[in-house]
């Protein structure tokens, strides 16, 4: 039976429902406020009708307590989570919780109002709010691995680092403090003599923010649906606003360049970055391609797979990023033939192998026909871009693809046809991502049109 207590001008409606492991009693409870303009009469008929509807969701188990600490709830949520979302997913969620848990974790779930996410965001936006402090290494480490005729992955086995993050410190980018540690330990030198400490106070940017408001919409949406609260507080919170930012991409005069400079690069690298350029494919696509999914006389491809990786669980295999990202497309001609000779270089490679050899049919493996790992190809790349820096503009892996788009959208392909081949949900995000270009080829199209007409115009007279 439902208890009702009145609390100045709302109603505190409680239910039992019966006892824990301890014996200790469980109760649900809610708060209900009347409408104005109601008289007594009505306010007693209607919290006499919330009361029963309240006690019996929660004997058909429909309400939850929400009385718990965020922080209690945010770990239920994880646990439930864990199966529900992809790996990498899963991951970009766990990185974000630190920081929530630090300003909502010890509040409790039921009692969290736009106001406290308000605060948290600003919080965010402003300076100093990154946890870890950061540090650039301030001597040349290549010297010290040369002098000691050590192979990169050899020194970073002995540091305990990943390779990528020893290409960081090379390079001059801002470590963690373990890395940074951990380097140290190893050169047996004081880490103020290796590092200097970054600037701590660049508050973080607003698509970040953003990720920190749809990750908490998110979880508030699920406690709503468990029957922990009545309303989910981000959506009466406005959203970090997130600028504009167009992607970085090669024109054709650069893309060319590249393409002469990697006629002196490895064969692998060199088939994988030129497919990445002439198809727009992601990255975790292209290595996830098997033999299998090509049809070699046709020139189609199917992508139907990808190979991401995670510390934890290392190389492995995973969808496409969305169902319209499994599609078939037409390779160029040179796309075919780089792919043939590449087969052929495999096979090579395989008979040297000998046993060693595991054949699971990628297209792009390493030297026992392993899945290639993502992050050695960018790292690649982001060294071959480094010593070109004098005719190639800083760009990624994924600027390639943005490179295909553009190019795409520049020849005056029909922008369902990008979207397509790109494995975009619809074109609406191809023309959100590709704004820029599509403006550049309207405005060329006016001049065009506009140039017509004059020419005309003159002949007239």
């Amino acid at each position: 039976m439902a208890t009702i207590r009145k609390r100045n001008n709302t109603y505190l409606i409680t239910v039992s429902c019966g006892y824990d492991i301890t014996g200790k009693q469980i109760r649900r409870t809610m708060t209900y406020k009347p409408e104005p303009g109601m008289n007594q009469r009505q306010i007693d008929k209607e919290v006499q009708r919330q009361a029963v509807l309240f006690e019996e969701d929660c004997q058909k188990g429909l309400v939850m307590s929400g009385n718990i600490r965020f922080e209690l709830y945010a770990k239920k949520w994880f646990e439930y989570k864990r199966t529900e979302v992809r790996a990498r997913t899963y991951a970009a969620y766990q990185s974000l919780l630190p920081r929530i848990n630090a300003a909502l974790g010890h509040m409790r779930l039921d009692r969290i109002q736009p106001q406290h996410l308000i605060s948290f965001y600003n919080n965010l936006s402003e300076g100093g709010i990154r946890e870890n402090q950061r540090y650039i290494c301030k001597v040349d480490l290549d010297e010290y691995i040369r002098a000691h005729n050590l192979k990169l992955s050899v020194f970073a086995k002995q540091c305990g680092i990943s390779e990528s993050s020893l290409f960081a410190v090379r390079k001059g980018r801002n470590v963690g403090y373990k890395t940074a540690e951990s380097i140290s330990k190893v050169l047996l030198m004081p880490l103020s003599d290796l590092f200097n400490p970054l600037d701590n106070k660049r508050a973080l940017n607003s698509n970040t923010v953003l990720h920190y408001h749809k990750l908490l919409s998110t979880m508030f949406k699920t406690a709503v649906l468990w029957g922990m609260i009545s309303g989910n507080p981000c959506e009466r919170v406005k959203p970090p606003r997130v600028g504009a930012k167009e992607p970085k991409y090669l024109d054709e005069k650069q893309s060319a360049i590249m393409l002469d400079l990697l006629e002196y690069e490895r064969e692998d690298y060199r088939v994988m970055i030129r497919t990445l350029l002439f198809t727009g494919m992601r990255r975790g696509e292209l290595l996830g391609l098997k033999w299998a999914d090509f049809d070699f006389k046709k020139g189609l491809l199917q992508i139907s797979r990808s190979v991401q990786y995670l510390p934890e669980r290392g190389v492995y295999v995973d969808e496409t990023k969305t169902e319209t990202s499994k599609r078939i497309m037409k390779l160029p001609k040179m796309v075919v033939e780089d792919l043939k000779q590449h087969r052929i270089a495999q096979l090579e490679q395989r008979l040297k192998c000998g046993d060693r050899w595991i054949d699971n049919d990628f297209v792009f493996t390493n030297a026992e026909g392993r899945p290639f790992r993502p992050d050695t190809l960018s790292n690649w790349f982001r060294e071959f871009i480094a010593q070109h820096n004098d005719v190639l503009p800083e760009i990624t892996v994924h600027s390639l693809r943005h490179t295909n788009a553009t190019l795409m959208i520049a020849e005056g392909i029909p922008i369902t046809t990008v979207s397509k081949r790109l494995g975009h949900s619809n074109s609406v995000t191809t023309g959100r991502v590709y704004a820029h270009s599509i403006q550049s080829v309207d405005e060329a199209a006016a001049e065009k049109l506009e140039n017509l007409f004059a020419e005309k115009q003159e002949n007239a007279s």
